[in-house]
This record gives structure tokens, sequence and C-alpha cells, in this order.
């Protein structure tokens, strides 16, 4: 049987590419918030207080703990079964409305091309308040193709999301290039405005371009998941995520200063930016053949970051599988590659079927989930360093307890910031309850599951994966090794289908 298809480094680096942007389309909004300074400034900024922190964090549990399921297995070896479980089931669920906007993002740069894709417009059939519309089947389209190029491992997503990454760094890198040159021939001031409004304030365009960089910045944590397909993760893993960090500010800082060249007036000033605008304006600085290369750059970014998240989201449930929380099945894998077949198309199902409604409050529904998932990372890694102090970690945070002090205070600053603004602001506030009650229920969950789990363990005792125990930690050493080792096809033979 052939070993499926490993992670290697450039693949790894579009993987971890698409999980966090995806490049400058969608951060239009930003500019228009707060301003092109205030803008330019929280590109940088971002990266500095938010990004790094986090990327960090991950480079020193991904590579102490390089196996599949990722933040599931960090936060439940260092904090226990029970936030373990809090981490995998709270983040698959957040991936219910976040990977159901990227098949509608494909779709909404597909009907700036041809209108007749535009929601509602050519309606099949309904089924109470639901329209199964043109629109709702490309987006079904692109969610089948995209699951079964999953279904080959997540080394066929690598590999794709590397000419993904071409196509769409392309036609910002054109935009970029002829932006700045005809901001350097005109002599255009891309900052004449620091903030949006001459009445707005310093702090009050920072909050507000903080909470949009966040969602563009976020996601380091997502390839973890895939940890056991990729090609020596100890080692690419941290080389990987400082690549992506420094492309990802580079890819947003350049295009907007290039859009910038438009000024703030006219129908694509920056003053009227939102998303998709940058479009409008590539047609502006040079006509139409641009336009229509922002827009396809933009459709294979969507659909690119569908495919490595997808690759990320479903490991979660194959590893609550693995661990007695879902039905055995859940974890059955596909003979050939060794994929999570049941975990990749259930996934895919669900999201399909969150494609049929619309979400104004999603990136306040992400973010506040991400953020939560993000703190149980930084508890974990501390609980590591004070109780495993000998755990290996081929890559290790420099600087001691004062870096990793430092990495808390920002992270803090930043998430209780978030959460706070999420509370109090305009329309913010009952999508922060939805929050708070999913964190309800999936704290109750935890405990029939719990309770069942054990009752199947106590049938058989080889089930029990718990931390600390011995079963668990050979486990653990053995999901290691079969990840760390050269992917043989015998080391494929020998990877367990369930725990």
């Amino acid at each position: 049987m052939p070993a499926p298809r490993r992670v290697r480094l450039m693949p790894l680096v579009a993987l971890i590419f698409f999980s966090v942007s995806g490049g400058a389309y969608g951060i239009e909004g930003l500019f228009s918030t707060s301003g092109p300074g205030m803008g330019l400034l929280l590109i940088v900024v971002a990266p500095l207080i938010y990004s790094i922190p986090h990327a960090l964090v991950c480079a020193e549990l991904g590579t102490a703990l390089p196996v599949e399921g990722g933040y599931y297995h960090w936060v439940k070896k260092g904090l226990g079964k029970f936030w373990g479980f809090q981490q995998g089931v709270l983040q698959w669920i957040c991936s219910f409305v976040d990977m159901a906007a990227y098949p509608v993002l494909f779709t909404s740069y597909l009907q700036s091309l041809a209108a007749s894709v535009a929601p509602g417009k050519h309606v099949f059939f309904t089924i109470g308040s639901f329209e199964f519309d043109l629109n709702w089947f490309i987006c079904l389209a692109v969610i089948v193709v995209f699951t079964l190029v999953n279904l080959l491992g997540a080394g066929w997503v690598g590999e794709s999301s590397v000419v993904f990454a071409l196509i769409c760094l392309t036609p910002m890198l054109l935009l970029s290039v002829i932006g700045i040159a005809h901001l350097i021939s005109h002599g255009t001031n891309p900052v004449s405005s620091f903030t949006s409004a001459s009445n707005q304030s310093t702090w009050n365009a920072f909050g507000s371009g903080l909470f949009i960089v966040m969602w563009n910045y976020s996601g380091w944590d997502s390839v973890s998941n895939v940890a056991g397909e990729m090609e020596n993760p100890r080692k690419h893993l941290p080389r990987a995520l400082g690549t992506a960090v420094l492309l990802i500010m580079v890819g947003y800082l350049l295009p907007a200063l290039g859009a910038l060249s438009v000024g703030p007036g006219g129908a694509n000033g920056w003053q009227n930016w939102d998303d998709g605008s940058f479009s409008d304006v590539a047609k502006q600085l040079v006509g139409p053949w641009l336009q229509i290369t922002v827009t396809v750059g933009g459709m294979f970014a969507s659909v690119a970051m569908f495919s490595a998240l997808l690759a990320s989201n479903t490991r979660l449930p194959f590893v609550l599988a693995q661990d007695g929380y879902f039905p055995s099945w859940v974890a059955k894998e596909t003979k050939r590659y060794r994929m999570p077949i049941v975990s990749i198309i259930g996934s895919s199902v669900i999201y399909a079927l969150f494609c049929l409604s619309s979400f104004a409050n999603l990136v306040v529904f992400d973010v506040f989930l991400t953020n939560i998932g993000i703190l149980l990372e930084v508890a974990a890694l501390i609980a590591l360093r004070i109780r495993e102090p000998e755990l290996e970690r081929p890559y290790r945070i420099p600087g001691g307890w004062w870096s990793i002090s430092a990495i808390v205070v920002s992270l803090l600053a930043v998430c209780g910031w978030a959460a706070y603004q999420q509370a109090t602001g305009d329309g913010g506030g009952q999508a922060v309850r939805y929050c708070l009650y999913i964190v309800v229920g999936s704290v109750l969950l935890y405990f029939p599951l719990e309770w069942w789990r054990r009752s199947k363990v106590r049938r058989d005792p080889a089930l029990d994966l718990s931390p600390g125990g011995g079963g668990y930690e050979r486990w653990l050493a053995g999901a290691i090794n079969r990840g760390v080792a050269a992917p043989t096809a015998a080391v494929a033979e020998e990877a367990p289908t369930t725990a």
C-alpha cells in the first residue's frame, strides 16, 4: 500500500498562508474604518502583538507534540481532558460558520463577472425558509471538489496550495507595482489622513481596525492538526511559521500601499472601500483586464482557504472519536491514503448546509471562539513548561520566562480588549451571547460524553487515552515517532486506525 504524500516545507508555508490569510483580498474595510495611516500601522503592529506571540507558542508546542489533532492534544496534555475537549469541540463548532464563508465568498467574486449567479437569481426549489438556488449549488460544487482533494491527504492539499498561492499573489503583485509607481509619479501621499475622519480619535481608529486585523491575522495553529502528515515537522514547522508571518504581512502591506494611490475621494476612494474594492481600484488604475485578474485571484484565494482549513478542521472530530467522545465510526479512515473519510465528508455536509444562511456577525463569532482557543494554548504551554520541563522541545521560545510573560501579557491584553469591544459594540453583543451559549453548551456536553467514554473504557481498558496514564504516553510517543520518522510504506501500514 503506498504511503500518503507528506506535506513538505514550501507546501507547509502555503497551507499556513491560506489558513491565516489568502492575501490582501478582504482587507479593504480596514482603511475605510480606521483611515489609511492607522490601517498601515495596524498591518505592521498586529503581527508584533498578536501573530508573532501566537506563532511562537505554536512553534514550541507543535514541535514538542507533532501529532494529528495538534492543538487538541496540546491542551489535553497540558491542561487535562476537560479543557482538551473544550478546545476540540469549540474550534470545530466555530468552523461551521467560518468554513461556510469561503464558498460564499467565491460566489461573491464570481457574480461580479456573471451576475446570474447572484443569490436568489435562479431558485430551483425551496424547503421552508431555505432557498436552493444556483448560488448555493455553485457553493456545493466548490465543497465537493475540495472535499475530494482532501481525501487524498494533506500532502496533496499542500501541493495544490502552492499553485493557488502563485495565482492569488500575482494579481496583488501587479496591483502593488502599478499602484506604488502611480504614487511616486503623481507625488500622492498615501497617508494624507491618519484616521478615516477628522473627528475620529486615534484610539477609536486603532480599536476599530485592530478588530479587523485580528480576523486577518488569526489561524496560526490550524496547520498543527495535520502535523502527523508533515515531512519532518520538528524541523519545518518553525521555519514555515516564520516565513508565513513575513509573507502575510508583506502581502497585506504592499497591495494596500498601491491601492491607496487612488486617494480618498471618488467611487473607488479609500473612504468607500469594502470587501472586494481592490478589484475596482485595479480597474481605475489600469483597466478591466487587471480588474478581472484581481477578481479571479480572489476566487482562487477563497477556495484555497476553504481547502487548507478543511484539512485542519476535519481532524478535530476524528481525534475526538479516537478518544472515545464521538462514535468510533467517526474515526474511520480510507484504506489507500488513511484519511479520516467520515470526518471529512461529514464536516463538508455541515458546511454546505451552513452556506444556506447569512451571518452578519461572522467575524465577531469567529474571533471570540478563536481567542478562547489561543488562551487555552498559552495556558497549556505554561503548564507543560512547569510540569514537564524535560519534554523534548526541538524549538523552544527564546528568552525563558521573560519572553513567555511578554507573550501572556500581549495576548491577554489583545484578546481581553477584543472581547470587551465585541460585547459593547453595535450588533456584537448578540453574537457574543450566542458564543457564550455555545461555550456553556460545550461544558455541559462534556459530562455525559465523558461518562459514555468511561463506560467504554471499563469494557476495554486499552481504549483509555487519559493524560498521565501509561497508555496515553505510549500512544503519544508512537504517534510522534510515526510523524517524525521517514514516511515509508511500512510506517504508514503500522499507523492505528483508532485508539
